[in-house]
Order: C-alpha cells, then structure tokens, then sequence
C-alpha cells in the first residue's frame, strides 16, 4: 500500500480526472467496486440523485475530489477501479474476436429500439422491452461485440409515478437535463454537432444524436430539440410512448428513417440492423430508398439486400400491442419520403399489410418487420408458438416449418442487477472472475454442495437482503407519506418484518399481468397474510401506462388493501417503481410472484434476476419459465396448459395459486431443521441458482443471437 507522503496533489488531480472520466461510462453501473467508490464520495448525494453520479459530481468538487484520494487507501481503490477499466476496454482476447469474426470484419450490429433501461438515472425506458434492450447492450459490451444501440432521448422519459390520497395513480413529467446525466454530443471531426433530418408531412425535421458509453459498445439517441424545428417537433419525442397516434408515427419515423441516416452522417455502415419489437421498422422502407434512390438498384435485389442484413425480435402476443396506422395517416407522413422511390402511399402500405390486397387493413409495423427480415424470433418457446400462429398468414403454406418464427429465450445482464451484498458474496466463494462464466453450467453447479457453500452462509445472505429491501421501503414509505405534508414519525418503523416471507411482485401494471390475483378472495389471502404463526408479506410495485384506466384501478386496489389496518405491515404498494427499486426488490424478496394470463406473457425476466441472491419464483407456466421450471427450482401455478374461457382462467390460476403458496412455500420456508435454518429451502435455493443462472443471462442470450441470426446472413 503506499504511504501517506508518496501521493503527491499533482498525482490525486489527475487520478480524480480518471474517475470523473469513467463516470461517463455505465460501465461502473456494473462494476461492484466502481459502484461503491462512487457511492461512498457522498452516500446521501448519491442516494437523492438516485445514484445519478454525473449529479453527484456537481456537488463535489475538483479540489475536494484531489483532497480525499490523498488518503492512501482511497487512492489505492480508486486506482484499482482506473486498472480495472482500462483492462476491460483494452480487452482483445474477448468470446466475439473468437466467434464472431465476420462482424469484427464487416461492421457492427446496430440493435434498434425504442426504448433503453440502462440505469435508474437514465429514464429512457418503460418496462421489459427497454430493460431487455438494456441488458443486451451490456453483454455485447462484455462479450466484446461490434454494436452500437439507436434510439430516442426522452427529456421527460416515462413519467414518475405518484399515488394520490385515493389510491390512484397520477402522472409527473419532469425535464431532464442532458448536462447532469452522462451523454456527450455527437460532433464530427471539427467539433459540431452531426445533424441528419427527416420530412414528416410537409415539415423538414432535424435531429442531433447524444452518446451514451457502455463499455466497449455505445448507444446513440436522437434528439429533434432543435430551434429550427416546429415546437411540435420540438416536443415529440420528450416522453416515452407519449402522445397521440400522430406523435407515435412522427416518434418512429425518427427513430426509423432517422436512425439509418444518423447512422450514416457518423460514418457507421451495420453488417445487421436489428429490430428489437416494430417501432423501428420504417428503418428496412430507408434501406430501400437507399438502394433504389441512390443506388439504382431494381426492387426484388433491393429487398432481397434488405433481407439479408436484417433481423426482427417480436416481444407482444398482444394483437392490440402491435403499432397500426391508417392509410390517411400514413400518406399525411409520409407521402414525400415515398416520391423517392414510389409514386403514392399506396404503392408501401403492401409492405405492412398481411394481405397486400385488402385496402381497408391498416399498415402494421410488425408485418413490415416480418416481410423485410431474414429471420423473425420470439422470446421464449411458447412465445414463438404463438407468434407463429397469430403470424401464420405471412408465411408461405408449404414450407414445411410448423413454427417459421423461431425464439431465443431472453436473459439479464446479471452482474448489472446482482446487489453490491450479493456480488461480494459471490466474489468471496467463486472468485473475482464469477461474471465471466455466467453461462458455464459447471462452474455454477458447486453451489448444489453444502460443503461448498454451507446452509447457514446462504441464509445469512437471506437475512442480509431482506433487511436491505426492508429498510429501503420504509425510506420510500416516509418519502411519499411526507410528500403530502403528513408527519410520518415512527408510522413505518414497524412495516415488514425481517423474519417474515416475504413475497415480491414487479413489474408493468398491464392488465393481463393481473396484479390483483392474489387478492382476488380477499378472505383468503387475509388468512394467509395474518398467520400469526407463519407470517407472510407481500409488496408490490409497478407502473401503468398513463391511458391505462384498468391498470390504475389495479393498484388502486392494492394500495386500498395495504391501507386497512389489519394489513398495514404486510401489504405495501411502493410508488414510482424503477431500476433501482427492482434491484433490491428481486435481491431481497424470497419469492418472486409471477401471476400472468397464459400465453400473454411472452418472456419476461425480472423473476431471473432473484436467482443470485437466493430469491425462488413462484410463476405461471408461461415465457421462460415454461422452460426454466424443473420441478424443483421453484413452483408452478397450475399446469402447462390453460382453458380457452378466460373467466375460468382467472379462477383456476387464483386456486392454484392460493394452493400453491398455503401448502409449499409457506410450510417450506417455515419447516426450520435444527439452528433455525430451513435446510429444505435452502436445496431448492442451490438448485435453483445451479439451472437458472447460466442458462438464463443475457451472455448466452447475445451469443445465441450471434450464431443463430447475426452469422447467418449474405454479405
């Protein structure tokens, strides 16, 4: 270690212009030790920036950043974060220089969407969909692959939620400022912006691009705030999924057609353009226009191009979640991009219709995807199934292929959403390098041996947690009741127990998620909740869509039942769910309640992330659970099948899940065999963590992407 007198000031002032440069990569975000450096700068600023750490840094200063690392200690972990950094961006030796050497050679992915959940301080994203483009990010980043994410910058993002005194659920758009959150401005060679546009309706739109870095790999957003521009235009893209049906046409045609020529001004030239969900499709209509317009090509070559290069992940068994517009709308937007290739609207509404033919059907997103991609995917085996039936018109009749659209079963990005207690944990029984074999099944198999890892250390890290979680909503508890002028005192203290099972349920307030089964025979799930002998909590959180008046109504419900006395600790419904929330919510739950309509949902991956902290999932058998459920590594609620009459869904589902929660978790949990410890638990705990964590990450996610979709096209 070095001593106190051999650290100069000269020497700290350039070490702390290293760690305000990496602060600028959300790589720290999934670097425990970069983490924690950060944190302990200011742990109160840090907490109420919500770990936004280019905020934080506005409160600290230069001189007082140099002054603290003259402690040796501090210099010493701070220089290890700097090592760590440059080891990892400097890293050739990766699993993409191995495997994927067509695209180092070609050019680079660029993965469309319309939505990224990278961190908490960014609220570039609503739900699964951006989380799970999030998560791909971070893995090609780790896996060393040529990538660059495209979509838009949200100044308000989503909305921060707020519960009213009557439960219900109201909406605030706060402006962010791209000064406090870690964005730089894309600029050419001299220094000024890059500027690309587009025409919507009559109207010339310019946009500029923020970078944000991720490691080894970027995302670039585009921004139509520009002074040049319409207010309107100005303002169309502030909000995720905002506005009217005009406003989400304009926000695509952006993303779409604006991102392919961002993408071009930078120099970029993608070997595979990858759609993650529809709204970016309108990118495959710019290629075309590229081809025809510029390069002269004939139409059937230009689209076989266009399918060659790329690929389509559909997200929503939903009909009603896929984008559709109508001719007249789409001739008022478009009908100047298409004098460039085509004489009228008309002539492209084939490409979004599943019968070219029939003029009253809408242009759908998905079709265009589907007919100008080489290979369409699903998220989960099921999910592709369904898919494939609610797609079949699109496919050729005698192809043989029962199910033409495939999957890849989504992942996360678990060192991204492991908490700091968890990650030490691990680092402490697997060693430094655990993250780099998160999809090697016999690394993760050790955990299965109580001579490896002991009951007692894992129900520690249990307790560990569950206190972290606790405390945390107590906090956020006092906030919202003070947030109404209401003097909380000591009215929290006693929310939750430390001792209790504790249930967790997260996640987008869509209806068919059905957040309100649990309580759907009020008397019973009172029963379970009020043992005193076996006590069981339960907390919720989730977000509805601001147009969604029946997701409204469903936390409405919850937040009436957390608020009868009786109830009161052990029922919580916590506002404004984010990333940071879900982190501790799947780290310190015991079992993550997953309770959808089947086949509704077609993946989902928040109950993946309870695995490396200890968490076990309770779950429809729908998504990837269908496949990650062994029979011993959670429960399932009900069978792998569900009848057509969704009433009679709902009533099934609601006894098997009352059934499944009052005669195993709950004697499970509580059956405790000597030292207090409930060693039956804790085997399904091991086994859980030995199946599930190396099949379902985002690295075996992305490689699977690269063999199976990436490879395989023409150059």
């Amino acid at each position: 270690m070095a001593s106190q007198s051999s650290i100069t000031f000269s020497e700290a002032t350039e070490i702390a212009r290293d760690i305000k440069t990496i602060a600028y990569n959300l790589w720290w975000t999934w670097n425990v030790d970069a983490r924690d450096l950060f944190r302990e700068l200011s742990p109160q600023t840090y907490f109420r920036c919500n770990h936004n750490v280019i905020a934080m840094f506005e409160e600290i200063s230069d001189q007082e950043l140099a002054a603290r690392l003259l402690d040796p200690i501090q210099m010493d972990r701070a220089k290890n974060v700097i090592n760590q950094y440059r080891d990892y961006m400097a890293e050739k030796n990766t699993w993409a220089n191995k495997h994927a050497k067509e695209i180092m050679k070609n050019g680079p992915v660029a993965y469309f969407s319309a939505e990224f959940g990278l961190h908490e301080s960014l609220p570039i994203y609503s739900g699964g969909l951006g989380i799970l483009a999030g998560d791909h990010t971070k893995s090609a980043s780790d896996l060393g692959l040529p990538y660059i994410g495209v979509s838009l910058y949200y100044r308000q993002g989503y909305f921060e939620q707020r519960i009213g005194p009557d439960g219900w659920q109201q909406e605030e758009f706060p402006n962010t400022d791209p000064k406090k959150l870690p964005l730089e401005l894309v600029t050419d060679e001299s220094g000024e912006p890059i500027v690309a546009s587009v025409t919507i309706g009559h109207s010339k739109v310019t946009f500029h691009a923020w970078r944000i870095n991720l490691g080894r790999v970027s995302l670039i957003l585009l921004d139509t705030n520009r002074e040049e521009n319409e207010l309107h235009y100005r303002e169309m893209i502030s909000q995720v999924y905002g506005g009217d049906i005009t406003t989400r046409i304009s926000q695509e045609i952006v993303l779409g057609i604006g991102g392919v020529r961002m993408l071009r001004a930078m120099g970029i030239s993608p070997s595979v353009f990858h759609m993650n969900e529809g709204h970016s499709a309108f990118l495959t209509l710019e290629l075309y226009r590229e081809l025809v317009a510029e390069q002269k090509k004939k139409e059937k070559e230009a689209i076989e191009w266009i399918r060659q290069r790329c690929v389509f992940t559909t997200h929503t068994p939903v009909p009603a979640g896929h984008d559709r517009f109508s001719e007249d709308l789409m001739r008022f937007t478009l009908q100047k991009f298409c004098t460039h290739c085509w004489q009228d609207v008309s002539e492209i509404m084939h490409f979004g219709r599943v019968d070219p033919e029939n003029k009253e059907e809408p242009f759908c997103m998905t079709v265009l995807a589907i007919k100008l991609s080489r290979s369409t995917n699903g998220v989960s085996e099921l999910h592709s199934k369904v898919s494939s039936e609610m797609w079949k018109d699109l496919f050729p009749k005698k192809s043989g292929n029962k199910h033409p659209i495939g999957y890849i079963t989504n992942g996360v990005h678990v060192p991204g959403w492991t908490s700091s207690r968890a990650y030490r944990f691990w680092q402490n029984k697997l060693g430094l390098d655990w993250p780099n074999n998160l999809d090697n099944p016999a690394f993760w198999q050790r955990i299965e041996d109580p001579e490896f890892i002991s009951d007692e250390e894992l129900w520690a890290l249990r307790y560990i947690l569950r206190r972290e979680l606790i405390e945390f909503v107590r906090t956020r508890l006092r906030q919202q009741s003070a947030r109404y002028g209401n003097n909380p005192g000591g009215t929290f203290d006693k929310v939750l127990s430390t001792d209790a099972l504790t249930i967790g349920f997260a996640r987008r307030f869509a209806t068919y998620k059905r957040a309100t089964l649990f309580f759907s025979n009020p008397d019973r799930a009172r029963k379970i909740l009020l043992d005193p002998h076996r006590p069981v909590q339960i907390i919720f959180a989730g977000k509805s869509h601001p147009r969604d008046d029946q997701g409204k109504r469903f936390i409405q419900q919850l937040v009436t039942f957390a608020r009868e006395p009786e109830l009161f600790n052990k029922v919580v419904f916590l506002e404004n769910y984010d990333i940071n929330a879900g982190r501790l919510l799947v780290s310190g739950s015991d079992v993550w309640l997953n309770n959808p309509r089947r086949p509704l949902e077609a993946s989902g991956t928040s109950g993946q992330k309870t695995a490396i902290h200890g968490g076990l999932n309770a779950s429809i058998l729908d998504g990837w659970w269908r496949e990650g459920y062994d029979g011993k590594n959670g429960w399932a609620i009900g069978e792998d099948d569900h009848p057509d009459s969704l009433e009679e869904q709902d009533r099934l589902d609601a006894e098997n899940l009352y059934d499944v929660i009052e005669n195993q978790v709950i004697p499970e949990f509580y059956s405790r065999e000597g030292n207090g410890v409930p060693r039956n638990w804790l085997n399904r705990v091991r086994h859980a963590m030995a199946t599930l964590i190396p099949q379902y990450n985002t690295d075996r996610m992305v490689e699977e992407y690269v063999r199976k979709y990436y490879l395989n096209n023409k150059k």
